[in-house]
């Protein structure tokens, strides 16, 4: 028997991208899954695309995950503390929720509300010296699905003193699985399509979580919802610090990187090349006009900015290959 996982909060988009995944990991046995409202129904009921499957969706309780060798957390914004702090010790634990990302307790308060229940290794392993930390841990915050795209398109032109850490534009859209499964008025079909709309504008939760693991220290995000069902494209400018190719600085932090692939000249990115894929697609230039640096980065919110990444993740904490379950290749068209 391989590595026993399971999945709380199985019933969501990133929860079924993730037993999407683990049904066809080499190494990970997916032996249990939970969820609240949906507890008892079978999966493919939840998931059609999971059909040949076969599980039944669980209630969400620490009894029900305690004999996992690692349970992956799929719960909404607050809700992971509490189930985290009921297993023992010896369960590894990838929560994709936002809980033990943030450092400072009072941009938790400030952006999530309520109290802070701590930081836990971060789970980006692109970041330097992040993947040996990952690999040490037995509790890991998965990146949020905004912060992961940035965050790849900034940081290292920040780290090699090329762009101006207080000077950080972005303008990024994303389909509508990324505001979850739970029905609203303003995700209803007839509401999205043919329309973008920002939100949240100049209060998104991950500004904070970016400006941790980029090193900014002013950043003004505008997000936009678009009629599409999964990814993210995000446009960053900065304004440069000295005269250097962003560009070959990507390709030099990213160079044996398996997920994270710099294009060749003229190619830009695009979210449907990245889609059911654990890959961000970078393209970099500087603006004839203005002279501002601009990344165009993209992935998919439910694969490397979600599922994908955790179960990464998760790969590096059990000693297994880094890529183990994973694609780096898109589905098209």
């Amino acid at each position: 028997m391989g590595i026993q996982v399971a999945v709380a909060g199985a019933s969501g988009y990133a929860g079924g991208e993730l037993l999407r995944l683990l049904a066809g990991h080499p190494e990970f046995d997916l032996v249990a899954a939970t969820a609240h409202s949906q507890a008892g129904t079978h999966v493919a009921a939840v998931h059609p695309q999971l059909a040949g499957l076969d599980l039944t969706l669980g209630a969400t309780d620490a009894a029900g995950l305690s004999d996992a060798d690692l349970v992956f957390l799929a719960l909404p914004h607050g809700q992971s503390a509490a189930l985290a702090a009921q297993l023992p010790e010896s369960v590894k634990i990838v929560d994709l929720g936002a809980d033990f990302r943030l450092q400072d307790a009072s941009l938790w308060e400030r952006y999530y509300g309520g109290t802070h229940a701590g930081t836990w290794t971060y789970g980006l392993p692109e970041l330097p010296g992040q993947r040996e930390q990952i690999k040490a841990a037995g509790r890991v915050a998965n990146t949020g699905c905004y912060a992961a795209t940035i965050t790849l398109a900034l940081a290292p032109l920040i780290a090699a003193g090329l762009a101006d850490p207080a000077d950080v534009v972005v303008v990024a859209a994303s389909g509508t699985s990324g505001a979850g499964r739970s029905a609203k008025v303003n995700l209803l079909g007839s509401e999205v399509m043919g329309d973008l709309s920002p939100y949240k504008v100049g209060a998104h939760q991950h500004v904070p979580e970016i400006k941790q693991a980029t090193g900014a220290t002013s950043l003004s995000m505008t997000p936009v919802l678009a009629p599409m069902p999964r990814g993210i494209l995000a446009t960053v400018t900065a304004r440069p610090l000295k005269n250097q190719d962003p560009r070959k600085v990507l390709q030099m932090a990213y160079a044996d990187e398996p997920f994270v692939h710099v294009l060749p000249e003229g190619q830009w990115p695009h979210t449907a090349a990245t889609a059911g894929s654990n890959s961000c697609h970078l393209q970099a230039t500087v603006d004839v006009d203005s002279g501002r640096i601009v990344v165009v980065s993209a992935l998919d919110n439910l694969g490397k900015g979600a599922a994908g990444q955790a179960v990464q993740c998760a790969n590096l904490m059990f000693g297994l290959p880094e890529t183990a379950g994973l694609s780096v290749y898109g589905v098209a068209p």
